[in-house]
């Protein structure tokens, strides 16, 4: 059965939530019509994110960043700005996998690659390896008792804490 685009989103969205209720964290959906479709409750804060249907193309998980809309003059194309979500979560069907893009890779780009596979040339600088960013993943490491997500040069996620509670800005 081929799925609509809104069938595809919806289905993300539900994907998502799951994956997050699964790790004991809360999920919320905004009332009005907003930039983010779930509210993430994690033990760093609130994360507004924005869920994307992914597919996989050879080696990579293409994510698409941008946001569509009708107009009278037509499609109207555009990526996400600061401000307006936290994050995109991709879900790639055909793995049934679900990842989680940090703020420097979701907004004002049309898309990401996520490699599945090393590269026929060996190269490993500027990768992003789709395992990095696997939301249940990043999700799991979040259960210390002081969690928080951080970003690393190149992007990923990892988990920091701080000691004593609250010793950080």
């Amino acid at each position: 059965v081929e799925l609509t685009t809104d069938q595809k989103g919806a289905l993300a969205e539900c994907v998502v939530a799951a994956v997050v209720l699964e790790h004991g964290f809360g999920v919320a959906r905004p009332l009005a019509d907003q930039a983010h479709d779930l509210i993430l409750d994690l033990p760093t804060g609130l994360l507004r994110v924005q869920c994307k249907w992914a597919v996989r193309d050879g080696h990579v998980v293409v994510v698409r960043c941008g946001r569509c809309r009708r107009s009278r003059a037509g499609l109207i194309h555009r990526g996400y700005r600061l401000g307006e979500i936290d994050a995109i979560v991709g879900y790639c069907h055909e793995l049934r996998t679900c990842y989680l893009l940090p703020l420097a890779m979701s907004v004002d780009r049309a898309a990401v690659q996520l490699r599945l596979t090393p590269t026929l040339n060996n190269q490993r600088a500027r990768i992003n390896w789709a395992r990095d960013y696997e939301l249940g993943a990043t999700l799991s490491r979040l259960h210390g008792p002081i969690a928080q997500l951080g970003e690393r040069l190149a992007g990923s996620q990892k988990v920091g804490g701080s000691s004593p509670p609250g010793s950080t800005d």
